[in-house]
């Protein structure tokens, strides 16, 4: 058994994001992706749907502030990828916004090229 732990690779600005967001939700997300990292998944931690199985996840956490999310994919065995880190907004229910979709399918094609490029000793 594989006992390193991966690496977490940010794409786009997800770090930026994440940084911006409430603290204590800041915690429960860098938890859940520390679970990640070490090849188990968090009980938070959903399949986003829409993605083909389990390499996309999804971890929700709500605060007084309102609900945020955090998607990332362990599709490649190179790192952990964090594609978006965001407050879900949308008032009408539990569905991800298209346009939040839409980022992460560009974030995701963006995660495989660079695993490919770490796969190859480029980056």
């Amino acid at each position: 058994m594989d006992t390193r732990q991966k690496p977490l690779k940010w794409v786009g600005c997800s770090k930026k994001d994440l940084n911006a967001l409430p603290a204590s939700v800041r915690q429960f997300f860098g938890y859940a992706l520390d679970f990640a990292q070490n090849g188990e998944r968090h009980d938070a931690a959903k399949a986003l749907k829409g993605f083909g199985g389990a390499g996309v996840l999804e971890v929700v956490e709500d605060d007084a502030g309102g609900t945020y999310r955090a998607v990332y994919t362990v599709r490649f065995r190179e790192a952990v990828f964090v594609l978006h880190c965001f407050q879900k907004k949308s008032k009408r229910g539990i569905e991800t916004p298209k346009e939040e979709m839409d980022m992460i399918r560009d974030r995701l094609k963006t995660a495989e090229a660079w695993a490919e490029e770490l796969r190859n000793g480029n980056r």
